[in-house]
């Protein structure tokens, strides 16, 4: 599985007074089994982004190539692209409709045109991967709650047996204790299933915690692209952007300024309380 992203541009209401440039010569790929963030101030440009790349919108220039073939090109299967790429909407509970919870889950890949045995075997699956318990199947979503049916929500795509994930905002409205749920859940299929996940957040330190890579959009334009550690060495530029570190790295960098021998470049809770209790001799 391979994604290249090549000089991607997309211009909102072009050639009108309300002609807005979304993306600006975006360009990176995504390879197998990576745990990509994907980050930047509201406008940035990353939701158009992530749309572009299940084929929910067209390039005004560029082009994403899946597999080595442009996703925009004359009889290209964007039907199955989606089941390959999937992508979960911010709020997705908002999308929940059926009766009970496995039967919304089924929905997906009834569309496929698959057998009811595989179906239901798949939306089983897919159930149990983000860990709704056998008593929940059929239950109706609504009676759920927030972290529930984001879950539910997640199974509903995952259903489709896609290779890459795109989690929107994924923890949204959720209090700690549902956010957590929805992290573990990332975690688990992308350590357990091997699917590629791209986590667009604005929570830095959720992002320092689970992904390997992220990618800085502002402006439209992709300004950072390197690991969690790397980007995050980079406090001036992220907060000129009206981002920012995690807060375990900003409290180390202050400490450093006060004169107290601690490393920096830390951004874990973990890393820093070990080199807190380094410096202090215990």
């Amino acid at each position: 599985m391979s994604i290249l992203v090549n000089h991607l541009d997309h211009i909102y209401n072009p050639g009108t007074v309300f002609e807005v440039k979304a993306l600006s010569d975006v360009s990176f790929s995504v390879d197998e089994g990576e745990y990509i963030g994907l980050v930047g101030h509201t406008g940035s440009g990353k939701s158009t982004l992530a749309a572009h790349l299940n084929g929910l919108m067209k390039p005004t220039g560029g082009g994403i190539y899946y597999n080595g073939v442009d996703i925009a090109s004359e009889g290209y299967n964007l039907k199955e692209l989606r089941g390959h790429i999937g992508l979960v909407f911010q709020y997705p509970e908002h999308q929940l409709f059926e009766e009970d919870v496995f039967t919304d889950v089924c929905f997906g890949p009834k569309n496929l045109g698959l057998s009811r045995t595989e179906v239901e075997m798949r939306a089983y699956d897919a159930l149990k991967a983000v860990g709704i318990d056998d008593d929940h199947f059929y239950v109706s979503p609504f009676d759920l709650s927030g972290g529930e049916k984001r879950r539910v929500a997640i199974a509903g795509v995952l259903a489709m047996k896609p290779e890459v994930l795109i989690l929107d905002e994924p923890c949204a409205g959720l209090d700690p204790a549902g956010r957590d749920e929805i992290l573990a859940v990332a975690d688990e299929l992308h350590d357990s299933l091997g699917i590629t996940i791209i986590l667009i957040s604005h929570s830095m330190d959720d992002l320092a915690r689970h992904v390997k890579r992220i990618l800085v959009m502002n402006d439209g334009k992709l300004v950072m692209d390197g690991t969690a550690r790397e980007v995050f060495s980079h406090r001036e530029e992220l907060e000129a952007m009206g981002l920012a570190v995690p807060e375990v790295t900003a409290v180390l960098a202050d400490l450093k300024k006060a004169g107290i021998p601690v490393r920096d470049d830390l951004i874990t809770v973990e890393e820093a309380a070990k080199e807190i209790l380094r410096v202090f001799g215990r």
